[in-house]
């Protein structure tokens, strides 16, 4: 039964995002509160205070199957009407039919019940109250403001005209008018604001979206405007040159060789201009990394502590450990249900260590690591890259994504990573760099150096142009995918 139950929360709260888990909380509350007035303005009231008369007894009890199937017919309804709020699809009108219908028979029962007067006048006005307040709760969501209103003020006439025909006195007049008013103001301001604010939620969140897609877009045109200022000029030269060199080698003159030559040279200059741009793209800072995880994850509910500085730290190292803040900000985001998260910056003994630790991380089935935390899907345990047999995770093979490509990274600085639970729901990643084996691999005399080049189009994390745009994009829209 609890793994049911763990089943269930898992697949209707924990995979939902931010505003999906708003929602469907608004929609069990709406549902809750159908049945809570019913409950407590009519059921309790007319079962303590009806009268033991045949006939009493029989509206009565008409009047609370009248009130179950409104409240039945309500929760049904709730679902196409907040969809048609949202503008998801349209409600046809002629569907309130059923429930119109419902709340005319209750007040027509209520009516019954106070000329038999079979309970006291208080339970008669509450009952009609329940009835108007199940079908208010639905109208309210497809007219607008105003017509609700004039509607609810001609409703409230006619209701307190048919009651004051069974009961002339003023107090019971007003006390109907004033139960009515207050059912259709609930109805307005409960059912419409929540409906509202998840409008503006869900409008949020797709701006959000649409700004990361834009961020993409403008990375993408000036990394395009950056390769062809790079190459634009070389390969005219380069056209022109090798175009001299064929008419010169034609006549056989020997300058042929010499353009050939300078050929060659600007297609290598070329080549070294091309990786500057593309290691500019895929190179991480550090400081920027840290503060937008710090952001991102804020954003996103989750509180987020940093410990450390990274100024004064070698590129390479600032490079190499941006990339683990920036993958392991994804995996919190994408995996588990963290509440809290810290980053710890330190240098012991020649060595930078990065920590990340985080809540709200499970095993998976099979008792090893389910990835949910900073580590992602299958975690790496040893250093220097030996995967676990437990989970999902990346592959030795897959070169650059996930903690895989973070091993790649780490181990042109000759650094190690560690990943794996800390303790109950605490998941931790732990990268280690030598200060001596960065500096190194800068100046072109480390273990590293020359063994790996960037690749484009690759490498852990965001893809291109969602390098350090992309922790401020996820922030304004405050919802993680």
């Amino acid at each position: 039964m609890l793994g049911r139950i763990r089943g269930w929360q898992r697949r209707h709260w924990k995979d939902r995002s931010k505003a999906e888990r708003v929602e469907l909380q608004t929609v069990i509350t709406w549902y809750v509160t159908t049945w809570f007035f019913p409950f407590a303005w009519l059921a309790l009231p007319l079962l303590g205070g009806l009268e033991r008369r045949p006939a009493p007894v029989i509206v009565g009890g008409l009047l609370l199957l009248v009130a179950a199937l409104q409240c039945v017919a309500a929760n049904r309804l709730t679902r196409p009407v907040l969809d048609h709020y949202l503008k998801r699809s349209e409600f046809p009108m002629r569907a309130l039919i059923p429930s119109a219908a419902l709340t005319a028979a209750g007040l027509a029962l209520a009516l019954v019940l106070a000329a038999l007067d079979g309970t006291d006048p208080v339970t008669v006005r509450l009952s009609a109250g329940t009835v108007l307040l199940c079908f208010g709760m639905l109208y309210g969501l497809l007219v607008p403001v105003r017509l609700f209103l004039r509607r609810s003020a001609e409703l409230a006439v006619v209701v307190m005209a048919l009651f004051g025909w069974t009961d002339p006195h003023l107090g019971g007049i007003v006390m109907i008018g004033v139960i009515t008013a207050f059912g259709a103001c609930f109805s307005l301001f409960a059912c419409r604001c929540s409906a509202w604010n998840l409008s503006v939620l869900w409008e949020a969140e797709r701006a959000g979206e649409v700004e990361a897609r834009l961020a993409v877009a403008e990375e993408r045109l000036r990394f395009g405007r950056d390769l062809h200022d790079v190459m634009g000029r070389n390969l005219a030269v380069i056209a022109l040159k090798s175009e001299l060199a064929v008419q010169l080698a034609r006549r056989g003159r020997p300058e042929a060789v010499e353009q050939m030559i300078e050929v060659q040279r600007i297609a290598q200059e070329s080549q070294r201009e091309v990786r500057e741009v593309v290691r500019g793209y895929r190179e991480a800072d550090l400081g920027v990394e840290l503060a937008g995880a710090q952001g991102v994850l804020t954003a996103a509910g989750i509180t987020c502590e940093v410990r450390g500085e990274a100024g004064g730290l070698p590129a390479g190292v600032q490079s190499a450990l941006g990339w683990v803040v920036r993958e392991a900000t994804t995996n919190v985001l994408r995996h588990g249900d963290a509440g809290h998260c810290s980053v710890g910056l330190r240098v012991t003994e020649g060595r930078v260590v990065l920590t990340v630790e985080n809540d709200g991380a499970e095993r998976g089935a099979d008792g090893g690591s389910g990835g949910k935390g900073a580590g992602g899907a299958g975690a790496v345990q040893a250093a220097g890259g030996t995967r676990t047999t437990g989970g999902t995770g990346s592959a030795e093979g897959t070169g650059g994504s996930g903690l895989a490509g973070l091993r790649e990274r780490l181990r042109q600085v000759d650094g190690t990573l560690e990943a794996g639970f800390a303790g109950a729901g605490v998941f931790r990643v732990v990268a280690e760099v030598p200060l001596d084996g960065a500096r190194g691999a800068e100046s072109g005399t480390g273990p590293g150096c020359g063994r790996w080049r960037p690749r484009l189009g690759r490498g852990p994390g965001p893809a291109l142009g969602q390098g350090r745009r992309w922790g401020r994009s996820r922030g304004r829209s405050g919802l993680p995918r």
